[in-house]
């Protein structure tokens, strides 16, 4: 459970203070970005190495973003495209 607060909410809050669009990230609650990985943390695990760092990881069957699934069944789907890129500060 730290792995994952560790991953989400801590740096969302980092961000938060230069950029509120943030407050909504890293949290899940009624009104937050609904952007979810599911998975098992006894059956996860990454892949990618130096030489191939664009293998995916395994053991995630399902990723949604912004509502819409992305990873069903371990499988991306194709030809959707629900997020956004954001940025933290203004340069």
């Amino acid at each position: 459970m730290d792995a994952i607060r560790k991953s989400s909410l801590m740096p969302a809050q980092r961000l938060e203070k230069m950029a509120p669009v943030f407050k909504n990230k890293g949290r899940i609650k009624e009104g937050a970005d609904a952007d979810l990985a599911v998975f098992d943390p006894a059956t996860v695990i990454d892949r990618a190495t130096f030489e191939k760092p664009n293998v995916p990881s395994e053991g995630i069957p399902y990723v949604i973003v912004n509502g819409t699934i992305v990873i069903d069944g371990g499988k991306v789907v194709e030809g959707v495209h629900p997020g956004r890129g954001l940025t933290a500060v203004k340069l």
